[in-house]
């Protein structure tokens, strides 16, 4: 059956109209977002198949352009498109927390920093650099790559929290197998940076570890 051949009532588009976006699958999602299939395959079929090939939608979405445009069907606009509609999405969740403006709720932080580091195929160690009052002063990724004893080094960290004459920090980084619970690693290097920053005076809030669908603070669990 061709996309034009459905019934009104089971077409994507006029699905979500009707019911809302979420009332649709993943695919439908997808197929809302391909608008066309290819030869031989109509869009459902594809938007089925691109799920499959990537493992459901988050691995197409955070898929490398060389994945993404390998794929008979998509390409570099189609690319342009994913990176366009993730970019707005990270802007919008972004809002409640801006430069200048003091940190109003431990789920505004959550929700900012799994933003920015969920989507990350790598691990990604990240701060957010507080004045006194705690407002944010700058939000930056600072290393990358396998995040332990030999990835981050306190004296950058350091260094960086003076340049930006930061009174407080909340660190953060993602687990890129989506499982938060933070190893021994983690707890260490949380220590290990909380000893150097308090030789100038910089106290450490918290570190959250970003998987997917949850966020785990070491500060709440005592780990600090």
């Amino acid at each position: 059956m061709t996309d034009s051949a459905w019934p009104m009532d089971e077409r994507p588009r006029e699905r979500l109209l009707a019911h809302g976006p979420e009332s649709l699958s993943d695919a439908e999602l997808l197929a809302i977002f391909l608008r066309t299939g290819t030869a031989g395959r109509p869009v459902m079929a594809l938007s089925r198949f691109l799920l499959q090939e990537f493992s459901g939608l988050r691995g197409l979405l955070t898929a490398s352009r060389r994945q993404f445009c390998e794929v008979k069907g998509l390409g570099p606009a189609k690319y342009a498109q994913v990176q366009a509609a993730m970019e707005m999405a990270r802007r919008v969740m972004d809002q409640p927390l801006r430069q200048g403006e003091p940190l109003r709720s431990p789920e505004d932080t959550r929700r900012f920093l799994t933003s920015r580091l969920a989507t990350y195929p790598h691990e990604v160690f990240a701060a957010l650099f507080l004045d006194n009052r705690h407002r944010i002063i700058q939000y930056r990724e600072l290393f990358r790559g396998t995040i332990d004893g030999a990835a981050v080094y306190p004296r950058e960290v350091v260094r960086q929290a003076l340049e930006d004459n930061a009174a407080a920090v909340i660190f953060a980084h993602n687990h890129p197998s989506g499982v938060a619970e933070p190893s021994q690693a983690d707890i260490s290097l949380t220590k290990r940076l909380k000893d150097a920053l308090s030789l100038v005076d910089i106290r450490v809030l918290d570190h959250m570890v970003i998987g997917h669908g949850e966020v785990i603070s070491l500060a709440e669990r005592g780990l600090m």
